[in-house]
């Protein structure tokens, strides 16, 4: 299925929603989809390595999301140390260096230390780039961008140089941003960076994603033309 892909988006972002729902439909703890789509990002996590593509961004957890209950909150959380752990040997062995973006400093101490760990253990690794959006917000990250540069004593910036404040300077806008579970917004998510961002909605569930709907995807922004706000010729 993969053999006419010729146009690889650099960095692909995916809003992971619907864990929820998909464990409601069986009558089961939210914390089986949540479980659940882990095993989903996995998968899309080594397809994603497997076609060549540089940055993968998942949106995990946000700021807004503390506010839910909290054993689904404490249940995220332990699955996400879980999760390191577990996946670090694959990212090192697959050369993978694992990211995250947010407001890390603000996490429980047992979370932060994890993800201080998981990003120490692959920070040698020179291929694809796995960003986890975590305790992140959009907007959140504007302002500590904005409060950087005010710090430094700015008092007037360009778009490039704004770039430099952000979580992670050097990744780039994502190319394409997918969002499972039939909602068709954004959530709060790369509100800087998703400017001129191809976009791909689905009414699947996370936990129902497959690799041959994410090569779909792929599909789908290769046929399309960007344009970055310009017109050409006809």
């Amino acid at each position: 299925m993969m053999e006419n892909l010729y146009r690889i988006p650099s960095h692909v972002a995916v809003i992971m929603d619907g864990n929820g729902r998909w464990a409601k439909r069986r009558g089961l703890p939210r914390v089986y989809g949540h479980r659940e789509g882990a095993k989903r990002v996995e998968e899309i996590l080594e397809i994603s390595n497997k076609v060549g593509i540089k940055w993968l961004s998942v949106f995990a957890f946000s700021t807004e999301n503390w506010a839910r209950p909290k054993e689904e909150v404490d249940a995220i959380m332990s699955l996400l140390v879980e999760y390191i752990n577990k996946k670090i040997p694959y990212l090192v062995e697959n050369n993978i260096r694992l990211r995250f973006m947010g407001r890390i400093n603000e996490l429980p101490d047992m979370i932060r230390r994890s993800v201080e760990e998981g990003e120490k253990a692959t920070d040698d690794c020179t291929g694809m780039n796995f960003v986890v959006a975590l305790n992140y917000s959009g907007k959140a990250e504007i302002i500590d961008a904005v409060n950087k540069a005010l710090k430094e004593g700015k008092k007037e910036i360009s778009e490039e140089d704004f770039r430099r404040y952000l979580y992670i300077p050097e990744m780039p806008d994502p190319d394409l941003l997918i969002r499972t579970s039939g909602e068709e917004r954004i959530s709060n998510f790369m509100l800087w960076q998703t400017a001129y961002t191809e976009f791909y909605f689905t009414e699947t569930l996370w936990p129902d994603f497959s690799q041959d709907e994410f090569i779909k995807a792929l599909y789908e922004y290769q046929s399309r033309e960007r344009r970055f706000g310009k017109v050409f010729a006809v």
